[in-house]
């Protein structure tokens, strides 16, 4: 019997004590006052406690803290310091290679001592934001650049998956790139990547997210059918709407109104019990019944990892999970001169971030399972040697078992979008949001004659 005593040992017990409670913070609760800030739109305060901490541009979550310090420097308007920090995220992701070191030590702790790379969707979205500032500085050639980057991590991710069931193409960076395009008058190259986002919403997006290819989609794809001369197409698309396009000239300037409404998920962490059943030649498998999950690893019968497999019937195993933050609003609207246009959901994050993780559950699963499997195993072999140090070992595992729950966290929930021909001279406009609340602002504009406007509206109430 090992006899534990804590008289005069209080300091150490402290240490241990805070070292257990941080091990099983989120990465959510340990960054909890910014979040708050955040969400509650006091951005200058937000930017004050990201700065204080003088080692983030160094920890392995760097590519975070700059995702991060450049959602908060857009959403102050300095959009020229928000791209220095989202080129410095594209920096550290692009240049990203698996470290020896790092690896081996996530395989006897967890993933967090590994640097954190984002998920495919935050790296295609970085790029986004990035669109965005140059949109709001009037850099349309560079804009264009952004979404350019942004089509080669669509191909790469189209290559990564083949099933229509994954999530592997981005239905709403299309359409961005077509926006673009539009306003930089390449009404060639902006049908084209409108028709690929309506096939990518008809195909796809449909499917794995319930959302419909938008109604002003379809009349920009005709109206740049229209302007490229591509009167086929134009008949094609007529019948596949089933609507008659006239082409009408723009009167005055046009609005482009991006809505961005809510915040999106969390990682949290779960765990999964599993059975371990011993085979032939050393092989062993962990079986979950209640879903259907069975991963086998195969170890020399020799091996002190394999022995200690023996003695063990069952294993728990920790995995990142996504809460949702459900937004206070679920519908928008603007209204012009008594004409009302609706605001089109077309990027759901939420629903992105829960699929890309359900992509690549068995492969996390696996990983998991073989980190676990090796710190039992690792425990047993020690304990026949010295039981005491074996037992140190036992609870330094159960401490160090933890999910990976980084992510990106300042992304809105939900994207919508509208496109508002305002006319000629000041206008006033009623943008409406309803859901569990309600909200109505008014904005004005004076946009000139053949120019667009791209606005970006954020409203973070969410549950």
């Amino acid at each position: 019997m090992v006899k534990v005593s804590f008289s005069g040992t209080r300091p150490l017990f402290l240490v241990l004590l805070l070292f257990i409670v941080s091990a099983c913070a989120t990465y959510y609760t340990r960054n909890l006052q910014f979040n708050q800030a955040f969400q509650q739109g006091r951005f200058q305060e937000a930017e004050k406690i990201l700065t204080k901490d003088k080692k983030a541009d160094r920890r392995k979550t760097k590519l975070l803290y700059f995702l991060n310090r450049g959602v908060v420097a857009a959403l102050d308007g300095r959009y020229e310091q928000s791209n220095q920090y989202f080129e410095e995220a594209y920096r550290i992701s692009d240049s990203y290679h698996r470290d020896p070191a790092q690896l081996a030590l996530a395989l006897l702790t967890n993933p967090n001592a590994e640097q954190y790379n984002g998920e495919d969707f935050e790296r295609i979205l970085l790029h986004y934001y990035k669109a965005l500032n140059y949109l709001n500085l009037g850099n349309y050639e560079s804009a264009l650049v952004e979404c350019r980057r942004m089509d080669i991590k669509l191909k790469a991710l189209e290559d990564k998956y083949h099933s229509k069931n994954k999530y592997r193409k981005d239905a709403f960076i299309h359409l961005l790139m077509g926006l673009v395009y539009d306003v930089n008058h390449d009404y060639n190259n902006a049908f084209i990547a409108y028709r690929n986002a309506y096939n990518i919403y008809k195909e796809e997006y449909q499917t794995l997210f319930s959302i419909s290819p938008p109604e002003q989609l379809k009349k920009d794809l005709l109206r740049t059918a229209y302007l490229t001369g591509f009167m086929d197409e134009v008949r094609y698309y007529e019948k596949e709407f089933g609507m008659k396009y006239t082409h009408e000239k723009k009167q005055g300037g046009e609005l482009v109104f991006l809505w961005h409404n809510g915040l999106g998920p969390v990682k949290a962490e779960w765990s999964i019990n599993f059975t371990i059943i011993k085979g032939a030649g050393g092989v062993f498998t962990f079986v979950n019944d209640e879903l259907a999950l069975n991963f086998s690893f195969s170890l020399p019968p020799d091996n002190s990892n394999a022995q200690g497999l023996e003695k063990l019937q069952f294993i728990r195993v920790a995995f990142p999970k996504y809460v949702e933050r459900p937004p206070v609003y679920r519908e928008g609207k603007i209204v012009l001169n008594n004409e009302t246009y609706p605001l089109y959901k077309v990027e759901d994050i939420n629903q992105i971030a829960f699929q890309s993780l359900k992509d690549r559950m068995m492969l996390e699963l696996g990983t998991s399972l073989l980190r676990l499997a090796l710190k039992k195993a690792s425990e047993y072999a020690l304990r026949q040697q010295n039981q005491g140090a074996g037992a140190a070992l036992s609870a330094f595992n159960a401490i160090t078992e933890k999910a990976d729950t980084r992510n990106w966290q300042t992304l809105p929930h939900s994207i919508y979008y509208a496109r508002i021909p305002v006319g000629p001279g000041e206008k006033k406009l009623s943008v409406q949001f309803s859901g569990n609340d309600t909200l109505t602002k008014e904005m004005t504009y004076n946009i000139p004659s053949g120019q667009t406007y791209f606005q970006v509206f954020n409203t973070f109430d969410s549950y």
